[in-house]
């Protein structure tokens, strides 16, 4: 299949201390896969990387066959058009009532007329359970509602590519069901490659058919998530056990 992302030999370091040291990964055009790992391992840094938030030290990193980081300013915009990005803090413009937040994407395209962003805005914030709030603030919404909001802006665009950073961070159980029912509907509806990081090891293994983990900058499982707890690698297998003994 045609592969959507791929890094190959990927650095990013922060003075002397490296938080991504070699990594190569390849997702397919319309693959789901989940990211997890301990604190400050360089998940979220590699989501802003493949978005071109960060720029990398080393390595190349390529979107739809195209090299993200060597892009000039106007061609790494024209690679975000079709790349969405849930943020861990949401990311929401507090001057800017929900429906100006999720429809933010499409107004910047340009693409769009004023009457099919009202639709698109207003389907996908029935999608995620928010109709009724599309002139609130985002300092009268709940943490959880901030977390929707977000997820809308990611999705109307329909990107080719989406990225999120803890999605369910937060949400009580039926909500975050609720969220990975979505996401799941909207990736048949569209075949976007979809790329989570999540802290939530048993809620994001039953939703991605694949998981990646990094440990000390570098790729330490690449598989099935239903295999991970067998890996051969011991610190793999007691960070998704969360077992008290082993070299962690």
């Amino acid at each position: 299949m045609t592969a959507m992302v791929e890094c190959r030999s990927l650095c990013k370091s922060f003075g002397v201390r490296p938080l991504l040291d070699r990594v190569n990964v390849r997702l397919a055009s319309g693959e789901i896969c989940g990211l997890i790992g301990s604190a400050a391992t360089g998940k979220s840094l590699l989501l802003k990387l493949l978005c071109g938030l960060q720029a990398s030290d080393g390595g190349e990193i390529f979107i739809a066959g195209r090299r993200l980081d060597a892009s000039s300013k106007e061609e790494l915009q024209q690679s975000r058009k079709h790349i969405g990005m849930l943020f861990q803090n949401n990311a929401l413009f507090d001057f800017m009532t929900v429906r100006d937040n999720v429809a933010f994407p499409l107004v910047r395209s340009g693409a769009t007329s004023a009457e099919e962003i009202r639709e698109r805005v207003h389907q996908t914030l029935r999608a995620v359970g928010l109709s009724g709030s599309e002139e609130k603030l985002p300092a009268e919404l709940s943490g959880g509602m901030k977390k929707r909001v977000a997820l809308a802006r990611a999705l109307v665009a329909r990107p080719a590519l989406l990225l999120f950073d803890e999605p369910t961070a937060g949400l009580d159980p039926v909500t975050t069901a609720r969220i990975y029912e979505l996401l799941g509907a909207e990736q048949a509806r569209t075949r976007a490659t979809m790329l989570l990081v999540s802290s939530d090891v048993d809620g994001l293994r039953r939703f991605v058919p694949r998981l990646l983990m990094l440990h000390a900058g570098r790729l330490r499982y690449d598989g099935p998530s239903d295999k991970i707890d067998s890996s051969e690698d011991e610190v793999v297998r007691q960070f998704v056990r969360g077992a008290d003994e082993g070299p962690l």
